[in-house]
């Protein structure tokens, strides 16, 4: 933002903007820096432990994953592989007749599930049945399915 004020002062005093057009450039990025400052909610993300998707062939698309990416196959069961990227995974399910997403996995600093459940709650969120202290799942307002844990959580794609 330093930048940006230094450039507006230099335009202002070379008579590139008047005083009106840099008060009101001013203005405006001070308004914007308020409004596109973030929320202190308590919950961050800071990594983005795995994707899982549906898919009609599992293993089409899991030897595409693997050839094409360079992903290699780390654990897997009759219906799912999970595929290696860095220290997170990709997970591939065999469900259904089309490819979707199934969902996302967030690990957030701090994770403590009854404050992250209270937080949910408040927004009026839907958390999915079946999660535990570690990790669990909620449907975001566009609803996508995602996974919420602490960022060393090492659980697996039906969890």
């Amino acid at each position: 933002m330093q930048l940006v004020i230094e450039k507006l002062l230099h335009d202002f005093e070379r008579g590139g903007l008047t005083r009106r057009q840099l008060a009101t450039a001013l203005a405006a990025l001070v308004s914007g820096a308020a409004q596109a400052a973030p929320k202190d909610e308590g919950l961050k993300a800071i990594t983005l432990n795995h994707v899982t998707v549906r898919v009609p062939d599992l293993h089409k698309t899991s030897r595409f994953y693997q050839e094409f990416f360079g992903m290699p196959l780390k654990q897997h069961s009759e219906t799912i592989h999970i595929l290696g990227v860095g220290k997170s995974f990709f997970g591939i399910e065999q469900k259904g007749t089309r490819a979707e997403l199934d969902h996302y996995d967030f690990g957030i600093a701090g994770f403590h599930a009854d404050a992250v459940l209270a937080k949910l709650k408040a927004r009026n969120l839907r958390v999915e049945p079946g999660g535990t202290q570690e990790s669990f799942k909620f449907w975001d307002p566009d609803g996508f399915l995602v996974q919420l844990n602490g960022p060393g959580y090492e659980g697996h794609v039906g969890k």
